[in-house]
């Protein structure tokens, strides 16, 4: 499972708690042993990174938000590689993702990714032809998030970071989420939701989700963190 988001848009106030609208019914709680058959459902298409599993973003469109024109870019190692570990060594960063260090550190989190089956693929944000954030966009479902809480089949996962300092602390985070989240949706047809598991500590993260259009759902121990489970429904996103 990936580490936890960085703070996208600092800002003060204590973690919500989840109302008596905001429990989910149930879902599907996966197993390891149900893993395997949802995979077998979305082989991997060779037609481009995670095409089969996550419906081909590295052929979404730029879409235009407040912020400017904003495009998520497939990570390439030797491209990106120094400027993602530069903003894994920035200080409020490194205290949730923990990946500060050498290049190394950061490329050991990435090449699973880059190399692998397609259920995570890691993105730079473009912002306005700048890249400034990193994004990683997982099928939930078949992360091993689906064994620690409630999940539905194609249920689509966001990781996020600000790299750029300057670019925090104006509402930019909880635009881009907005944005990311409605390319999912309007791509990924058959995602009924969008999951996000931020650190509970990290309230301005938690905050910029919930600016986002994203409820909280629930707290969840993960392996490595006490987590805000936030949910963007599609039912819901023009009501939010």
């Amino acid at each position: 499972m990936p580490p936890a988001d960085a703070p996208a848009d600092p800002g003060p106030g204590p973690a919500p708690r989840s109302g008596p609208g905001g429990q989910d019914t149930l879902d599907l709680r996966l197993t390891a042993e149900l893993l395997p058959s949802l995979w077998e459902e979305a082989p991997v298409s060779r037609c481009g990174p995670g095409a089969g599993l996550l419906d081909r973003p590295a052929e979404w469109k730029p879409v235009t938000t407040p912020a400017g024109v904003f495009q998520l870019v497939p990570v390439r190692l030797e491209r990106d590689l120094a400027v993602i570990s530069r903003w894994m060594n920035d200080p409020a960063v490194a205290a949730f993702w923990e990946l500060a260090g050498a290049e190394s550190v950061t490329a050991g989190h990435l090449t699973p990714q880059l190399d692998g089956d397609g259920r995570s693929i890691p993105f730079l944000g473009v912002l306005s032809g700048v890249p400034m954030s990193y994004w990683e966009i997982y099928r939930a479902d078949l992360d091993p998030l689906a064994r620690h809480c409630p999940v539905r089949p194609h249920d689509t996962g966001i990781h996020l970071l600000i790299g750029e300092v300057d670019q925090r602390g104006h509402g930019i985070g909880s635009q881009l989420l907005r944005a990311v989240s409605d390319l999912v949706l309007d791509n990924r047809p058959r995602c009924t939701r969008v999951l996000a598991e931020p650190d509970l500590r990290n309230t301005p993260s938690v905050s910029a989700f919930l600016s986002a259009g994203f409820r909280y759902s629930a707290e969840v121990q993960l392996p490595d963190k006490r987590a805000a489970l936030m949910v963007r429904d599609r039912a819901h996103r023009a009501q939010l």
